[in-house]
C-alpha cells in the first residue's frame, strides 16, 4: 500500500513514529516548504532513519543547504530533492550565478542522489523570455531526474502569467509551449540518462529543442492547447512521441545515421524505467549490444557509431530483487 501524504513540519515529527506501522511508503512535503535551514533538514534525515528508513521521501530545500555534510547523510534514504534556480537581482537585473549551483549539485551527481528542479515563467519581478531559457538550458544541463514548472501543478487550473514590459504576452505563449514540451518529452518521458547526449549529437541547446518539440505535439495534436495530458499517459506512448520525434530531427540535421543507436539508448532505458517503476518485462530487439549501449562511449553518439560495431541482440528487461536489470538472450 502506497499513502502518499503532504502534512505540517510539526505534525510529521509527531507522526513520523508510525509510518512504518500505518504502512506509509511515500511522504512529500509541499514545495511551498522548501527548508532553508541545514539543521531542519538533518532533523527531516535522522527522523526517517530512526523510524522508516524505507519510506520515500519527497524533500523540496533550498540550494543554499547543500553541501558534503549534509549530502553525506543522503544516499542510505530513498529521497528526492526538489531544488529551484534563483537569481541574484543587482540594478534591476537578475543575475544568475552558474558557477554557485554547478558546485552544489555536482555534490549530488557524485552521491547518486535523485533530485528535481521547480522553475516557471513570468512570475518573477523582471524576468524575461531570455531569461527563461537561460534557466531551461542550465537545470536540463545539470541533469536534474525532472524538471517540473510551478503553472502545470495543477493543469486544470492553469492561468496565463501577466505581460509585462519586459516579458510580452506572445513570449510568454513561446515559453509556456516550451515548458510543457519539456514536461511532456523530458519528465514523463523519463529522458534523464540520455537526454543531453542526443542534443550534443544534434548541436542544439535544450530550449531551442522543446521549441521544436512543441511546433511536433501541435501538429500531432498534444500540445497543451489540446486535453492531452502527459502525466496521465502511459510512458511507453511518450517514448512512442519520442522516437518519432527524434527521428525527424536527426534527419532534418543529416545526421540519421546515428539514430539506431538513439533508438537503442531510448528504448533500453524507458523499459528499465518501466520494469522499476510498473514492474513491466519486456524483450526489446536492439541494433547496438546492450552491453556497449550502457557503456561510456555513449555519451558521444558520433564516436560511438563511428568505432562501435553494430550488433543485433534480443535484450530481456526484468526484475531482480526489485532492482531493473537486462540480459542478452
Amino acid at each position: 500500500m502506497s499513502d502518499k501524504k503532504e502534512i505540517s513540519l510539526e505534525d510529521f515529527f509527531v507522526k513520523v513514529k508510525d509510518f512504518q506501522k500505518q504502512n506509509i511508503t511515500e511522504f512529500a512535503f509541499h514545495n511551498s516548504c522548501e527548508f532553508a535551514s541545514q539543521s531542519q533538514v538533518l532533523k527531516i534525515i535522522a527522523a526517517v532513519k530512526s523510524f522508516c528508513p524505507e519510506l520515500f521521501l519527497t524533500l523540496p530545500v533550498k540550494v543554499s543547504v547543500l553541501d558534503f555534510n549534509l549530502v553525506k547523510q543522503l544516499p542510505e534514504l530513498y529521497v528526492s530533492l526538489e531544488l529551484k534556480i534563483e537569481y541574484n537581482e543587482k540594478n534591476g537585473n537578475l543575475l544568475l550565478d552558474k558557477k554557485y549551483y554547478d558546485k552544489r549539485i555536482a555534490l549530488l551527481n557524485n552521491a547518486g542522489i535523485v533530485f528535481g528542479f521547480n522553475l516557471d515563467w513570468g512570475l518573477l519581478k523582471n524576468d524575461t523570455f531570455k531569461l527563461f531559457r537561460e534557466r531551461l538550458d542550465f537545470a536540463v544541463s545539470l541533469y536534474p531526474n525532472h524538471i517540473d514548472f510551478e503553472q502545470f501543478a495543477d493543469l486544470q487550473k492553469y492561468e496565463d502569467p501577466k505581460s509585462t514590459a519586459v516579458y510580452s504576452s506572445k513570449d510568454l505563449d513561446f515559453s509556456r509551449g516550451m515548458a510543457f514540451a519539456c514536461y511532456t518529452f523530458y519528465t514523463c518521458g523519463r529522458a534523464v540518462p540520455w537526454f543531453n547526449y542526443v542534443l550534443k549529437a544534434l548541436k542544439i541547446n535544450a530550449s531551442s529543442f522543446f521549441a521544436d518539440f512543441e511546433e511536433w505535439q501541435l501538429c500531432n495534436n498534444c500540445a497543451f492547447e489540446t486535453d492531452f495530458n502527459p502525466l496521465n499517459t502511459p510512458h511507453i506512448q511518450i517514448e512512442k512521441m519520442q522516437l518519432l520525434f527524434l527521428e525527424e530531427k536527426f534527419n532534418e540535421k543529416h545526421k540519421s545515421f546515428l539514430f539506431n543507436a538513439v533508438k537503442d539508448l531510448v528504448q533500453l532505458n524507458g523499459a528499465l524505467s518501466r520494469a522499476e517503476s510498473e514492474g513491466e518485462e519486456c524483450i526489446i530487439e536492439t541494433s547496438y549490444s546492450a552491453d556497449d549501449i550502457f557503456s561510456p562511449a555513449i555519451c558521444d553518439l558520433v564516436s560511438f557509431v563511428e568505432n562501435v560495431t553494430m550488433e543485433n541482440q534480443r535484450v530481456k528487461i526484468f526484475i531482480k530483487n526489485g532492482i531493473s536489470d537486462y540480459k542478452i538472450l
